[in-house]
């Protein structure tokens, strides 16, 4: 049984954490609303500095980078038994291997893990899990990757667990939009809409966004799985990576656009099925 702070209870984290929790691992928690901490059969803990104390594994799923260099600061300099450090924040690239190398330095990993698969996967313990770091920290990580993903895949060096998320998210833009774009179209075209779905979902358009945020759509239900404002901030990492390469990612760009006019009309803690707003311009 490993001893693990968890920090972040958010939508993701709450559902991601309970999974250990159910597994009989001893867990401590900090959340800055200790509200997002209830129902968790967890030690509760009022900060950083005291979470992290006297524990083998620390846990962060936090919403920006700030948020990441600035809560790792604190638990590299708090910490007093040279946890293994797993960061499953989507965040940037060149900041995990910032993390990774200063944390070497005092003889403690720190592993890039950022997931996939919104609230449903979090809750059905079906996350994709894409890792970047040491290649034994991940060995000795995986049984609590296990415990809440099906897909977990070790992708190298501090940084590449990050950059696979940002290829996961370039997809998921292209896909959330087209199935937004399908379904306003069956609206507008006076077609019923779920029976549109029905039919495309057991052809070449079947998807996890058309399968779970097509009926959401439909239903005008912006219940937050994944919020707006995170993942504008994930497609505005993406968009900065591939300038680094000089690669061009229009399809994102236009997406990116899309999900601002929204964050502007007041869309930015609605879930990104909400996109469908957009096109039919009924807010």
């Amino acid at each position: 049984m490993e001893k693990i702070a968890w920090i972040g209870t958010g939508v993701m984290g709450h559902a991601m954490v309970s999974h250990l929790i159910e597994a009989g691992h001893f867990v401590k928690v900090y959340n800055r609303s200790l509200q997002k901490t209830e129902g968790l059969n967890a030690q509760v803990c009022l900060t950083v500095e005291e979470v992290v104390q006297d524990v083998d594994v620390v846990i962060t799923m936090l919403g920006y980078p700030k948020d990441v260099e600035e809560v790792y600061t604190k638990i590299l300099k708090h910490q007093n038994s040279r946890p293994l450090c797993i960061d499953m924040t989507t965040s940037a690239p060149e900041l995990a291997k910032r993390i990774a190398q200063n944390a070497k330095s005092l003889g403690i990993d720190v592993l890039d893990a950022p997931v996939s698969g919104g609230d449903i996967g979090a809750k059905n313990a079906s996350l994709a899990i894409m890792v970047g770091g040491d290649e034994n920290a991940f060995t000795k990580a995986f049984p609590l990757f296990e415990k809440m993903g099906k897909t977990i895949t070790y992708c190298g060096m501090s940084g590449n667990g990050q950059h696979c998320k940002m290829a996961n998210q370039i997809v998921v833009a292209g896909n959330v939009a087209a199935v937004a774009e399908s379904m306003s179209y069956a609206i507008k075209q006076g077609l019923d809409p779920k029976l549109v779905l029905q039919a495309i979902s057991g052809g070449a358009a079947a998807s996890w966004q058309l399968s779970n945020n097509g009926p959401k759509m439909i239903d005008r239900d912006a219940r937050p799985g994944f919020y707006i404002h995170h993942f504008v901030k994930d497609l505005l990492l993406v968009l900065n990576e591939a300038e680094h390469v000089g690669l061009e990612l229009p399809v994102v760009s236009e997406v990116l656009s899309s999900y601002q006019a929204l964050v502007d009309k007041g869309y930015a803690s609605k879930g990104t099925q909400a996109l469908i707003e957009h096109y039919l311009d009924e807010s």
